[in-house]
């Protein structure tokens, strides 16, 4: 009876960590970050080393934070209540990143639907047409009125974004294939299709980078390029840095697969990830249809 007893305040003990250095260094790191960037954007040649000191710093703190972490998992320290606390966590980061892309959609379809008609004299607005740009006609994509940034050419949605998106979707097929041959117990399965999934999409940033170059090089298509270059550049672009997140989160998953990590019961590291890549996965699959085609 007393034997039960104890397991049963085992199971109800919270884990919590000691105090910890790496929120500091963190503190640094982002320190260091935000003052290279300001300074190298105000032409200070300076501040490009002490952005990728700053940069170096967090990458630092990130390793050896989540090396702790691991470290605590793999030593038994985390219980269902911990497991309960990460996926709630997860959640809410997700979720915040929903409004971080739906932000960016917003001012899309705001300068798509609204700003841009206006401009040209649509609905009720026939007088900010007439007063401030006569003459103006609505189209999309543009520029906006003035013609900003030149000439240029919508970047076409067959091609490389195409070729992307099956990337991007078949991605989501093999992280699902290596989440269920994990609780199936199949190893070789797991690790194979999980290298699948993180190849498939540091080839998607390549592919994306290639489109990049394409678009300045030859199409005049630049973040300067008025409201069409601002949106397409900030939406695909913060998509890219997410996809290269998750790529590399999914390595790191794959190394910790092959020091034998992770179990058919406890695995919520695995499926953070998969959750975060499937997220990832929709958002493309929007910017695909709004972005590219509409």
């Amino acid at each position: 009876m007393t034997t039960t007893t104890e397991n049963h305040n085992a199971d109800e003990r919270y884990y919590i960590p000691q105090g910890s250095h790496w929120p500091v260094v963190g503190s640094v790191g982002l320190f260091f970050l935000m003052l290279g960037v300001s300074t190298w954007l105000n032409g200070a040649d300076s501040g490009f080393y002490i952005m990728l000191t700053g940069f170096a710093i967090i990458v630092f703190m990130l390793t050896g934070w989540f090396s702790t972490v691991i470290g605590e998992s793999i030593g038994g320290l985390y219980n269902d209540q911990v497991d309960k606390s990460f996926r709630q966590g997860m959640f809410w980061f997700i979720f915040s990143e929903v409004m971080f892309f739906a932000a960016f959609f917003g001012a899309l379809f705001y300068a798509r639907n609204m700003s841009v008609p206006w401009l040209g004299g649509a609905s009720n607005n026939f007088f900010t047409n007439l007063l401030l740009w006569e003459g103006y006609e609505s189209t999309w994509p543009s520029n906006g009125p003035g013609n900003v940034g030149g000439e240029y050419e919508a970047m076409a949605p067959l091609g490389l974004p195409l070729v992307n998106t099956v990337l991007l979707l078949s991605s989501s097929i093999t992280i699902t294939i290596a989440h269920h041959a994990l609780i199936a117990g199949k190893r070789a399965q797991l690790t194979a299709f999980l290298a699948a999934t993180f190849i498939l999409g540091f080839t998607f940033v390549y592919f994306q980078g290639v489109e990049y170059m394409e678009a300045y090089a030859h199409l005049n298509l630049k973040l300067t390029s008025g409201i069409y270059g601002s949106t397409f550049f900030m939406l695909t672009g913060f998509h890219g840095m997410h996809v290269t997140i998750g790529a590399i989160m999914l390595t790191v998953i794959w190394f910790r697969v092959l020091k034998g990590h992770f179990s058919a019961d406890k695995h919520f590291a695995f499926e953070a990830v998969a959750w975060y890549w499937h997220f990832v996965d929709v958002v493309w699959v929007g910017l695909y249809v709004f972005v590219y085609w509409m």
